[in-house]
């Protein structure tokens, strides 16, 4: 059966905006955060005990870390007074034993927050790839569960995005940030645990340069966030023109584009520079500006903790390890304000991912379905009444019938409601009144997959994908043997092509199947079709767009096609369908002429004058 392929342009970049330096940058915002993150968490459930275990092993890794500098300080102590009884000569000096053991001590606790971190990580990784790989397959199974109307409303691109950006925005968030959470807010209470132990005072006057250090922060975030935003819109811009341009680079080129083309390229890309540049400028500063409060920080700590230790009310090592914790605190402060933003965008692309699996499926296949093995091809319209929005019926009133093995013409003008029929027959959209019936059964009562499996379809808009010849030709029956492959493309007319190319059968089709002639891949499709043995035929003609000795080629492939089946050719030029058993001529969504080609003319209606303005056309150009 062959399917319909499309390009889709992404001006739009899903990726998260970056700057440098860790700083807190603008990002999409969920509409509902809260209930999202509920879906997110009930979807996690079943991993809930790998998650447990995460959590516990995090909180471990860090408390073990956070201890390190309060033990290093009773070392640093412990050398002070040992060098101060040295100098005095009223001690032994430096114990070494008791340093050598606070060495071993703080060894042992660095290895295990090591392990920790370790098996916290592979659990977190486990559970991250496990979860893009369950969404993954839920969006494939949605996809093919949503009926066609969804795909009418929604470009290809923006599901593409769901089963690509969206998810790994999920799984990056679940792989980091999850765990930066834990470690982040376990090492905010754990040093402000450390810190209140060693000194208050000290403690207070660490916390004062907190508020201004959050003043610089969102004076700059203020600053930078307007060209972060015009960043990614100039990126979408840059992109999109790219992408426009080289996917249709012959048709600007024969058009002399090119000059054009590089004038709104260069405007787009001076955006982009004035943008970036501004941007990462304003983010460049976070660091030293940090630094700079950071360091007025730890003056004032030495200031008052050597006033402190002179007076006996702390000691030497308490200052050490006090400026470790100081060191150490606005790393997660940074941490949390960041990941704030990055759990926005992960809340966002979640709600856009269980949106999309909560949109509405196909109505569920009958339970009691109709025996397909022994269909002969009747079929039946009667007063199919259809139209893609309720408001707009596209089909009035169609009523027709169709006996086995009869080759059925059905022509009109554009927007007649010609492929409409089609689409209907196979069930790709269900009718508001009346009935199809195949062998005397509304085709409701047969499974999608039984009814599809009826029919073969040759389009005009040919599907062939990056694989073999042979392969290409066995999806129409991915059991059949090799040499029902080559009889099917002897029916086809298409064996000796192939034979002719460098690897035969097996070379291997490029991704626009741009290595074989459009002629030759719509016998290729025939074959396939011939492969799926089918009892009813959809053939949309696509002889137009090729020379005349392959329009005779595909005409005999199709006439060995049709043989023995219900054919049902959506005629493009009428000469083409003279011999046609039964031509429905259809216009304004009815059937308003039916008869062969001869009696048709001889009424002298529509379709005469159809055929006659084609005929004059064709003399003109021939002329």
């Amino acid at each position: 059966m062959s399917e319909k392929t499309s390009k889709f342009k992404n001006t739009k970049n899903k990726e998260p905006m970056g700057g440098g330096h860790g700083m807190m940058m603008p990002g999409e915002k969920a509409k509902d955060f809260k209930g999202t993150f509920k879906k997110l968490v009930a979807y996690l459930g079943k991993y809930k005990t790998a998650v447990t275990f995460v959590i516990l092993f995090a909180i471990g890794s860090t408390i073990f870390n956070i201890l390190g500098p309060k033990i290093l300080g009773e070392a640093t102590t412990k050398v002070f007074e040992g060098v101060m009884d040295m100098i005095t000569g009223t001690g032994e000096g430096i114990d070494f034993n008791f340093i050598g053991r606070i060495i071993i001590i703080l060894i042992i606790l660095y290895l295990i927050s090591a392990l920790f971190a370790y098996i916290q990580g592979h659990i977190m990784s486990n559970v991250s790839m496990k979860v893009t790989y369950n969404l993954r397959r839920d969006i494939s199974e949605k996809i093919h569960k949503l009926p066609l109307k969804y795909f009418d409303k929604k470009n290809y691109g923006e599901v593409l995005s769901h089963i690509t950006n969206d998810v790994d925005a999920i799984s990056n968030s679940l792989n980091q940030s999850l765990t930066q959470i834990i470690t982040s807010v376990t090492s905010i209470i754990g040093i402000m645990v450390m810190m209140f132990t060693i000194s208050w005072q000290m403690t207070l006057v660490a916390l004062c340069v907190l508020p201004l250090s959050f003043i610089f922060i969102m004076l700059v975030v203020k600053k930078s966030q307007k060209h972060f935003v015009s960043q990614q819109e100039s990126i979408g811009h840059v992109n999109g023109h790219i992408e426009e341009m080289y996917s249709s680079h012959t048709v600007m080129k024969a058009f002399n584009g090119e000059e054009e083309s590089l004038k709104k390229f260069d405007e787009h890309n001076e955006k982009l520079h004035d943008a970036t540049w501004k941007s990462q400028f304003l983010s460049g500063m976070m660091m030293p500006i940090m630094n700079f409060i950071g360091n007025l920080g730890y003056v004032a700590i030495c200031i008052l903790g050597g006033y402190l230790a002179v007076n006996g009310r702390i000691a030497v090592g308490d200052i050490q390890a006090f400026i470790q914790y100081m060191r150490q605190f606005t790393q997660p402060i940074a941490q949390v304000a960041n990941i704030s933003n990055v759990l926005q965008q992960t809340a966002a692309a979640a709600e856009r991912v269980f949106e999309f699996l909560a949109e509405e499926e196909e109505p569920a296949d009958t339970t009691k379905p109709a025996n397909v093995s022994r269909i002969q091809g009747a079929v039946r319209f009667e007063n199919v009444k259809f139209g893609y929005n309720p408001e707009k019926t596209v089909i009035n009133d169609f009523t027709a019938s169709v006996k086995p093995g009869q080759k059925v013409a059905i022509v009109g003008p554009t927007g007649a409601g010609k492929t409409t029929i089609i689409k209907l027959l196979m069930r790709f959209y269900d009718i508001q009144e009346g009935a199809i019936l195949i062998d005397g059964t509304d085709i409701r009562d047969f499974t999608r997959n039984d009814l599809r499996s009826m029919f073969g379809m040759v389009l005009q808009d040919t599907w062939l994908y990056n694989n073999t010849i042979r392969e290409n030709i066995r999806y129409g029956k991915l059991e059949a043997t090799d040499e029902e492959v080559y009889e099917a493309a002897k029916a086809a007319q298409v064996d000796h092509f192939i034979r002719t190319l460098p690897d035969g059968y097996d070379m291997v089709l490029n991704e626009e199947a741009s290595n074989v002639s459009q002629g030759q891949k719509q016998l290729l499709t025939i074959a396939r079709a011939i492969l799926s043995n089918p009892q009813i035929l959809i053939l949309d003609e696509a002889t137009s767009s090729v020379d005349t000795r392959t329009e005779i080629l595909i005409q005999k492939a199709m006439a060995n096609l049709m043989k023995g089946r219900t054919s049902f050719v959506i005629a493009h030029r009428l000469s083409t369908i003279r011999d046609a058993d039964l031509i429905f001529v259809m216009k304004d969504g009815d059937i308003i002429e039916q008869g062969t080609h001869d009696e048709l003319l001889a009424q002298g209606g529509f379709y005469e004058s159809l055929y006659n303005s084609q005929f004059s056309e064709g003399e003109e150009e021939a002329g």
